[in-house]
């Protein structure tokens, strides 16, 4: 379930990206970061 909102999550973050390779790329890093997040806070200590 994790990996198909993170699949997602990175669709829709590329269609909703500028129309530079740049703008994707600082939207794949912003996606990057929150699911880093979301895992940090998950994950068991």
């Amino acid at each position: 379930m994790m990996k198909k909102s993170v699949a997602v999550s990175m669709l829709l973050s590329l269609l909703a990206a500028c129309h530079t390779i740049e703008g994707a790329g600082q939207d794949l890093t912003a996606t990057g970061r929150a699911v880093s997040s979301t895992a940090e806070k998950i994950a068991p200590k």
